[in-house]
């Protein structure tokens, strides 16, 4: 088990979570900021976000990438404006938008850190959510989870290729987004072929439809995998849903270099209730990592751990 530092990351809203399933999911810029803050406040290192459409909630599709842009410049100005937080941007985007548009914030934004999923799967998350909704609040979101059995969040080795290329343009590290042990082999691909460059950063997300489930023995399985083809990297995890604590426990005592929680990832507590904040799961995995004697990184420890090129490099 580590008795370092460890990366605690926050992410805030995801693509997925609508405000029928929880009224504390954060869709404006000013709502984001404002739990990105918080989330600080509380230990957070690193923010990851996603963006929506601030009147309805609804995940943007890329019509209109000048405001999708808009956007994200106006959540990270906020945060930046109150705090050092690490930033990881997505180039997930969301499961209809265009990978052009998903991976325009790169060269766009210029972040220290962005999402790099490793694979396409067939995406499907917040089941209980979804069938606990009773009423809709806005129109868009029957249509939304009524037709998540259609999703295919894609891509291609031609997009990983592509997206290696932009990350290293613009210095901006990528954050592995491992769904499933094969994605593992992926990374080691993109390495042999010259296009990523170590030490990598791997996070291990459990739990989504489609992925590897959310359990110690799969846990273990990834990092032992991960360990046996790479010689140079650091890692973290997540676990979805009322499983999001236990992963990002076990994940801490394997001597994980960061876990990562939020109301992307889970809309409630271990006991089934609803989170009110992104801060009060932080507040949370906070308390365990210190039970276990860890301390959260800082923001400028979080760049030592990850190599990053620093807040001044980035264009917002």
């Amino acid at each position: 088990m580590s008795k370092g530092k460890v990366i605690i990351t926050a992410a805030l809203t995801g693509a997925v979570p609508t405000l029928s399933m929880s009224p504390y999911v954060p869709i404006t810029p000013q709502q984001l900021a404002d739990e990105a803050v918080r989330s600080y406040n509380a230990g957070a290192a690193v923010v990851h976000i996603h963006v929506r459409e601030p009147e309805t909630g609804k995940p943007p599709r890329g019509a209109d990438r000048q405001e999708y842009l808009g956007l994200f410049s106006e959540v990270l100005t906020k945060i930046k404006n109150k705090c050092n937080l690490v930033c990881c941007v997505t180039t997930g985007g969301s499961v209809k938008m265009a990978v052009k548009d998903r991976i325009s914030v790169v060269p766009a934004l210029k972040p220290e850190l962005c999402s790099f999923s490793c694979g396409s799967l067939t995406f499907r998350g917040f089941r209980r959510a979804r069938e606990s909704v009773k009423e809709y609040k806005y129109p868009w979101e029957k249509e939304f989870i009524e037709g998540v059995d259609e999703f295919i969040f894609e891509n291609s080795m031609a997009m990983l290729k592509e997206l290696s290329k932009v990350c290293a343009q613009n210095e901006t590290k990528p954050e592995l987004e491992i769904y499933e042990v094969g994605m593992i082999d992926n990374v080691a691909f993109l390495i042999d072929e010259g296009y990523l460059e170590t030490p990598i950063y791997l996070q291990f997300v459990m739990g989504f439809l489609g992925g590897i489930p959310s359990t110690p023995r799969c846990l273990t399985f990834l990092y032992e995998t991960a360990r046996e083809t790479f010689s140079d990297f650091v890692w973290a995890a997540l676990g979805t849903g009322r499983r999001q604590m236990a992963m990002c426990t076990q994940a801490l005592i394997l001597g994980s270099n960061g876990v990562r929680v939020g109301l992307e990832d889970s809309l409630v507590l271990p006991d089934g209730s609803l989170a009110k904040s992104n801060a009060e799961q932080v507040e949370r995995i906070v308390r365990i990592a210190r039970e276990l004697d860890i301390e959260p990184a800082t923001p400028d420890e979080a760049r030592k751990i990850l190599e990053l090129k620093g807040l001044d490099k980035v264009n917002w």
